[in-house]
């Protein structure tokens, strides 16, 4: 595979600065805020109702360094959760009643304690969710994968940006299809997507351009057909999911002169219903310094929770997080747009 290109850190981009993605997003000309619409639906102030998954970004050390990439990982970044707080979500785990945990990054296979931790997760009774880049499959320590998810039962949920190549290698890189493919012939090779083992295999797709995603409905019928006749795979169900205007993705929104009329777009299908379910709404996110956050977007652009609710994993009792107001900002309208977009693909 080609090298990857660096990160916008690496860059030193000025959109490497989550205070630069904000005043970018708020320099564009919009009908109304995100409060504003959530208020007119009866949903403001937005909070959360329950606590029913951890979703703990591992790092933001990647294999491969997507074009729409929301963390900004690639092979360059070196932020790693480390041991201790692993052992913090642990002990966050215990005294909870979260029964999923959802394991994210970069690609969190990489992060050296990994393994560890999802059998420690496993040995608690919990479920556990990996999203996997599926190259990391195909890397020399990442082989065996395959066989260790499928040991501890570990739901897989794998990005492919489309089941044909010349879309998936624009935004991920020349190369990246051949060997997404290789990966999820090896998660069918022990059972994953059979449904029959009742092992998970999820895929979960973003628009390349501009725009917003099709029916999920629709869009998973098409999938299965087509990567059942092409290559034989099979798997249990697809994900639509909005881009999220930060990041890389803003800064490819910029390049092609989008970002106005995306956000336009986005607000303009603002969705009550969508609205009502957003995973923050069930969810605390962990990001690799222990720091707190509503969602995996907020954390990059280092939200944070709002005032008076814990600020790090370290010092967080799982009660206080529940009912909590969500920090909201523009972005927010990526994740209730049309049939809305979570971390599960659509809303309503």
């Amino acid at each position: 595979m080609p090298p990857s290109l660096p990160t916008l850190k690496a860059q030193g981009h000025a959109l490497a600065s989550p205070e630069r993605q904000l005043e970018r997003l708020d320099a564009v000309e919009l009908p109304r805020e995100f409060a504003d619409a959530c208020e007119a639906a009866g949903l403001w102030p937005l909070d959360a109702h329950a606590l029913d998954v951890l979703q703990i970004n591992v790092g933001r050390l990647c294999n491969q360094t997507c074009r729409h990439c929301h963390v900004d990982a690639g092979p360059d970044r070196d932020e790693v959760m480390s041991r201790e707080t692993l052992e913090a979500c642990l002990s966050f785990l215990d005294r909870s009643e979260v029964r999923t945990v959802d394991l994210t990054g970069g690609a969190p296979e990489l992060n050296p304690h990994f393994r560890w931790f999802v059998e420690e997760v496993r040995a608690r009774g919990r479920h556990v969710i990996d999203r996997c880049n599926l190259t990391i499959l195909e890397t020399g320590a990442g082989r065996d994968l395959p066989e260790f998810f499928a040991r501890n039962r570990v739901e897989v949920v794998c990005s492919l940006p489309h089941y044909r190549e010349l879309s998936t290698d624009r935004q991920r890189g020349r190369g990246v299809y051949e060997r997404s493919i290789a990966a999820l012939r090896a998660l069918n090779a022990v059972g994953y997507g059979d449904g029959e083992s009742g092992l998970k295999l999820r895929i979960v797709t973003n628009p390349v351009g501009a725009f917003l995603p099709p029916s999920q409905g629709s869009l998973e019928a098409e999938w299965k057909r087509e990567l059942e006749r092409l290559h034989g795979i099979v798997f249990d169900s697809l994900f639509t999911i909005t881009n999220m205007p930060i990041a890389r993705y803003l800064e490819w929104l910029e390049l092609s002169e989008n970002l106005d009329d995306y956000l336009q777009r986005l607000v303009e299908a603002f969705n009550p219903v969508a609205a009502a379910g957003v995973m923050c709404r069930s969810m605390i996110s962990v990001a690799h310094d222990g720091t707190l956050h509503d969602c995996d977007f907020n954390q990059m652009l280092e939200l944070g929770l709002a005032p008076g609710a814990p600020a790090t994993i370290f010092d967080a009792e799982p009660a206080r997080l529940i009912g909590r107001a969500i920090v909201a900002h523009r972005h927010c309208f990526g994740c209730t747009a049309g049939g809305g977009s979570s971390c599960g693909g659509q809303l309503d």
